[in-house]
């Protein structure tokens, strides 16, 4: 019953036009904030998906380390129960170290991953070869696939190389008091470059593990990390259990999530921290909000003293104004909607915004999720009633007096 008074007075004109003003300002800025709030939750949500794909492309769906040491001892029949576990499709033994690389007169530091045969099944950074080829070679012909960036300060060109890259490494469990003796050399030959962003492309060059772990002097069983890839990535709770069993202790076991926490962290607290601010304009439009319905109890006054007279109580009357601010609030929250239902289509149509600097695409990207709708409405609601409190308490404590006029 009190929605069709709501709805009554939120559809008749008012005999003061400056209410009709007042509200439709309202709603105009409920709409305003909500297509805001969306547009850019869902751009967002964008560059989230965006950033997950690239490093997806570089870290495995699981990856087993040693809990305290850098370097973990993993045994063929321990290898041999991993390949065969429920939903692993593929396992690629792994080995990093700090190198030294050095191009004629071109030096510069980096990390060296020695991977195996079967990194190409665990990891997507086959496909995101700019130059040449991914070929990381042999004990004897050693081969080298480089970040872009590495490329650029080597000043060469992966495909095109003529001489070899030189690596120095250092070697494990040697002290001396010459440097020399504790460097291990090797060239490599660059092969191709991969681009798949500043992170990776900065930091990474991978070659043969067989190569790599001859310069470190690592044992047969000796791994940095072994990263493996899943059938089905919504089950890898269940996955990384069976892992962590059977490994035990000294172990760790993480998922893609884990391995970057620090990242996904930030992007959450700075989605949280953009809702925040833009909600603060929704809280401006409530100030109208409580004008507007301030200027409709005034009005309505005589309507509420005859409601009382008829029966109705104080909760009666303050649950029509509090539904009035609800109809204010979400009927410009669902024209936002709307708008930025229609602004995304566009957006990833057309390309309406064009993305400007060195980025993997041109354009702002734009990933509508239903949870970021359902969140904004659910906060246009809470603020239509914060700011509906005041008006409706003022209306349900009009004492009644039917004296005639």
């Amino acid at each position: 019953m009190n929605f069709l008074f709501a709805w009554r007075y939120f559809r008749s004109k008012k005999s003061t036009n400056a209410i009709n003003i007042i509200a439709w300002v309202t709603v105009t800025a409920m709409a305003v904030g909500t297509a805001a709030l969306v547009v850019v939750l869902s751009i967002f949500n964008g560059f989230e998906g965006l950033v997950k794909t690239l490093y997806s492309s570089f870290y495995p769906d699981v990856r087993i380390t040693a809990e305290q040491q850098k370097i973990m001892l993993l045994d063929d029949a321990t290898l041999a129960k991993i390949r065969v576990l429920t939903n692993v499709t593929a396992v690629s033994m792994v080995v990093e170290e700090n190198v030294h690389l050095q191009n004629g007169d071109y030096r510069t530091n980096a990390v060296i991953k020695g991977v195996d045969e079967n990194y190409n099944k665990a990891s997507g950074v086959a496909n995101m070869i700019s130059n040449g080829a991914f070929e990381t070679g042999s004990v004897e012909t050693p081969a080298l696939v480089l970040g872009v960036g590495i490329e650029n300060a080597l000043n060469l060109m992966s495909d095109r190389a003529i001489n070899p890259v030189t690596a120095y490494l250092p070697k494990r469990g040697v002290t001396s008091s010459n440097p020399l003796e504790a460097i291990s050399t090797v060239n490599l030959q660059p092969t191709g470059s991969f681009s798949i962003q500043q992170d990776f492309d900065n930091k990474y060059v991978i070659t043969n593990i067989d190569i790599l772990k001859e310069m470190l002097g690592l044992k047969p069983n000796e791994y940095s990390s072994a990263e493996i890839k899943l059938a089905n990535v919504k089950d890898e709770e269940a996955t990384i259990a069976a892992l962590q069993k059977l490994l035990g202790k000294g172990y760790l076991v993480e998922n893609r999530y884990q391995q970057n926490r620090s990242l996904f962290a930030v992007m959450q607290l700075e989605k949280w921290a953009i809702y925040g601010i833009l909600s603060l304009i929704l809280v401006i439009a409530a100030f109208n909000m409580i004008g507007a319905l301030t200027m409709l109890v005034l009005e309505k006054e005589q309507d509420i003293q005859i409601l009382q007279a008829m029966g109705g109580g104080r909760k009666f009357i303050q649950k029509i104004f509090l539904t009035e601010g609800v109809l204010l609030a979400l009927t410009g929250s669902f024209i936002g909607i709307i708008l930025a239902l229609i602004f995304s289509y566009l957006q990833v149509t057309f390309k309406l915004i064009p993305l400007t600097g060195s980025f993997v695409i041109d354009y702002y990207p734009v990933k509508i999720l239903f949870t970021d709708i359902l969140l904004v409405i659910t906060t246009v609601i809470v603020i239509g009633l914060l700011a509906s409190w005041v008006p409706s308490m003022k209306a349900a404590r009009q004492k009644i007096s039917l004296r005639a006029q």
